[in-house]
This record gives structure tokens, sequence and C-alpha cells, in this order.
């Protein structure tokens, strides 16, 4: 997409490029002077979050959570795209890969309030509140789905072989998010050297705090619950192996008395008695029930 001007006025300019080509971020270099190593940052695709000064240039490389679904997550950019924001005198340029919702809800307020006393640190803080905000929303889906697994895990009794595979991707999500959060702790700090007065800098700072303990809290809470479930599934193993070891208290003694009788010897006094067969059935009988009231006094189920 071509280099444009979103915003201008008296006192800021904002310019933005969306998906730079080599061409782009060349143009930009020469027509802000801007020093080529800080435009090579943007063509990484993992590149870290970070704040860089260098020859009165401010340079803010944040990650923006994304909603796209991949099939792996492994790296900070399966779960986020970058947004870098330069400052130099009176103009703010942004550069991303894909169409940002910060980019695209901090222009349509900017243009929607036409107001003519907007600057450039005015432009910076809503993307960078924009930005963490981004996380917030995904801390919230995610704690509604993780809130849904435990629901039917201990309320519904409900598990499937799925069941896993979800707590593990989400604690992978949490994860990387909250690595990512501990690194943007960086930018987050520096906005102090921007020109804004310190309440917006502390809204700044609680909005990333908030972002923050959150995926701490969920990567901790899904930790726990795949413990749980494994707990849980352990529990089931062995209540089948319990169910399992009482039918063979019933028929151990039963076999016992069968193969006593299946042996077959010459000599068995009780093969000739004329009850012998009815005798030995009702023997196996009070043996079952004698077990039974055993396991019922014990309250064994």
């Amino acid at each position: 997409m071509p280099i444009r001007i979103v915003f201008k006025n008296d006192q800021c300019k904002w310019v933005d490029c969306e998906n730079p080509s080599s061409e782009d971020l060349l143009a930009l270099h020469q027509q802000f002077n801007i020093d080529p190593l800080l435009m090579e940052d943007m063509k990484v695709a993992n590149h870290l979050p970070k704040y860089e000064e260098h020859t009165g240039i401010q340079f803010f490389l944040t990650r923006e959570n994304t909603k796209l679904e991949r099939s792996a997550i492994n790296t900070v950019s399966d779960i986020s795209t970058k947004l870098g924001i330069y400052i130099l005198g009176k103009t703010i340029i942004t550069i991303h890969r894909i169409k940002n919702i910060s980019i695209v809800e901090t222009e349509k307020e900017i243009l929607k309030d036409q107001n003519s006393n907007i600057h450039k640190e005015d432009i910076a803080l809503k993307l960078a509140l924009k930005v963490l905000q981004s996380f917030d929303v995904e801390s919230q889906r995610i704690l509604e789905i993780v809130d849904a697994i435990e629901n039917d895990m201990f309320l519904n009794n409900k598990e499937n072989g799925n069941t896993l595979r979800k707590l593990y991707r989400l604690k992978r999500k949490s994860g990387l998010n909250h690595r990512l959060l501990t690194i943007s702790n960086d930018w987050v700090n520096n906005f102090k050297k921007l020109n804004i007065n310190d309440a917006q800098l502390v809204d700044l700072n609680d909005k990333y705090k908030d972002a923050l303990n959150a995926f701490d809290h969920l990567n901790n809470q899904t930790t726990q619950l795949i413990s749980l479930y494994l707990a849980l599934s352990d529990q089931k193993a062995n209540q089948v192996m319990k169910i399992l070891a009482m039918y063979s208290v019933y028929f151990l003694p039963i076999t016992f008395i069968a193969g006593v009788y299946g042996m077959n010897f010459e000599h068995m006094p009780e093969l000739k008695t004329h009850f012998g067969y009815f005798g030995t059935l009702l023997v196996m009988l009070l043996i079952v029930l004698i077990t039974f009231i055993y396991f019922k006094q014990k309250k064994w189920k």
C-alpha cells in the first residue's frame, strides 16, 4: 500500500505505510532521513518490542495482538503483528504489515474529532493505548474459553480428547502474550520521554500492568487446569482398576472352588455326595453375599 498522509494540521503530520516494500522504506528514509537500521527492524517478522532513539528520531517498536488463528503457536508473530512508530519533529510515522485495528480505530477517532489542537504525542498515545487494549480483548477471550473448559470439567463432567489439546494451546498463547508484554515494558516506560502529562502516563502504565497481570493469571490458571485434568484422568483410571479389583475379589474364591473340584482325582468324596453340586453352588453364593456385605459396610463403590 502506498505511503499516505492520514492527518495533518499546524501542530503535526501523521504519515502511514501499510505492508511497505523496499522502495517504500527507501522513500521514507530519503524523505525523513531515518536511519536505515531503524527501518530494517520493520522487515524482521519476529522482532521483539523495543525503544530506540537515534539522531533525534524516537522509535517505538510495538506488537499488537491479532485475532488471526494459526495452527502452530511457536513465535510472537503467531499471536501478534508489528507496529512501528517513528517520531521526529512534528511528524509521526507508522509502519505496519497488515491493517492493524489500532491504526483503523485511531484514524477514525481523530478524523471524527476534527480537533485542530492534536499533536503527534496525542496520536502516539492513542496508538499505544489501542495496542495494549488488543491484549485486554485477547485476555478476556481466553478467560471465557478457560472458564467454559473448567465448567465442563468440574460441573458438567464433560471431557473429551480435545480438552488437553485446547488447554495446551491456551497455555502457549498465554505464555507468549505474557512474554511479549514483559518485553514491551521497554517502550511503555520510554513514553515518559514524550511531551505527555503525568495523568496520561499513569493511565498508559495502568493499562500495561492490567494486561500483564491478566496474562500472568491466565498462564497460571491454564497450567493448574492441565495438572488437574491429568490428575482427574489418573483418578478415573484408578477407579476403573478399583472396580476390576472388586470383581476379582468376588470371583477369586469361586474360581478356586471350581478349580479344586475340577482336578478329577479318583478319591474325591464330595463328588459322590447326592447334594454336592447344590451344596457347592450354595457355598459360592454365600461367599458372594458375604463379600458384598463387607464391601457395603466399608462403603466401597
